[in-house]
């Protein structure tokens, strides 16, 4: 369901409560461009654990393949690296 923002201005979140009773999510419209999508708080939870457990597994890859270090120093040098774009 796509409904526009002005939609959600006036009529707000009985709106929200009233859609999701028959859908799982809510796009919402801004000057004719889909810029948001809602979703309960329990879909929410469902999506943010699946990806907390593919990023696990591949933390679990990673050191698997021994692309991984023990050592403090080295592994802050490659984060500031990675945030300066080097």
């Amino acid at each position: 369901m796509i409904i526009s923002a002005n939609d959600i201005k006036t009529k707000g979140v009985t709106l929200l409560d009233k859609l999701f009773e028959t859908m799982s999510e809510v796009v919402i419209n801004v000057r004719g461009k889909n810029k948001y999508v809602v979703i309960d708080i329990e879909r929410y939870k469902q999506l943010r654990e699946l990806e907390l457990d593919r990023l696990y597994d591949e933390t679990m890859q990673e050191i698997k393949e021994g692309r991984y270090t023990t050592d403090v120093e080295e592994h802050l040098k490659e984060v500031r690296a990675i945030a300066n774009g080097l």
